[in-house]
């Protein structure tokens, strides 16, 4: 039996983010894993990687809000495929640490611009203004949510 309070998914900004989201990423996700067998995954950890080296597993996983379960298994796809190398930290010997192969550098430098022009696709169906806007409130929305976690 229903009660008072009805979820419309289609209105629930939770919802609508998650899709729009995973919407754009499948776009994309055609694009490298067809020339580059690449998942998702992997190329946001990737993407993670070509931004910032020398980080662990656990922080590609915080830096894209992945589960740490799905960015371990597809590091080691990676590690596999010769993509990315393992190393040690240098202030911590005992951690392990990531960095993209001169492989992973060389995939990275074709996905990254065909990444960027998908972006450019999508902003160019909003003016400066709106653009501008999508950028605050991303960042507000952001921002609020990590205030919520702390909760």
């Amino acid at each position: 039996m229903p009660g008072d309070a009805l979820l419309e998914l289609e209105t629930f900004l939770p919802y609508r983010l998650s899709v729009l989201s995973n919407t754009l990423s499948q776009a994309i996700a055609r694009v490298y894993d067809k020339r580059f067998d690449l998942s998702v995954t992997e190329w946001r950890a990737m993407a993670v990687l070509g931004y910032r080296a020398d980080i662990s597993a656990r922080e590609v996983a915080e830096r894209t809000a992945m589960d740490k379960v799905a960015v371990s298994r597809a590091v080691a796809r990676m590690l596999k495929k010769g993509l990315i190398e393992r190393g040690t930290a240098r202030h911590d010997k005992r951690q392990s640490v990531l960095r993209l192969s001169v492989e992973g550098w060389r995939i990275y430098d074709q996905v990254a611009p065909l990444a960027l022009e998908h972006e450019q696709r999508l902003l160019a169906h909003l003016d400066a203004e709106e653009r501008q806007w999508l950028t605050r409130i991303l960042d507000t929305l952001w921002k609020a949510e990590q205030l919520e976690a702390k909760r």
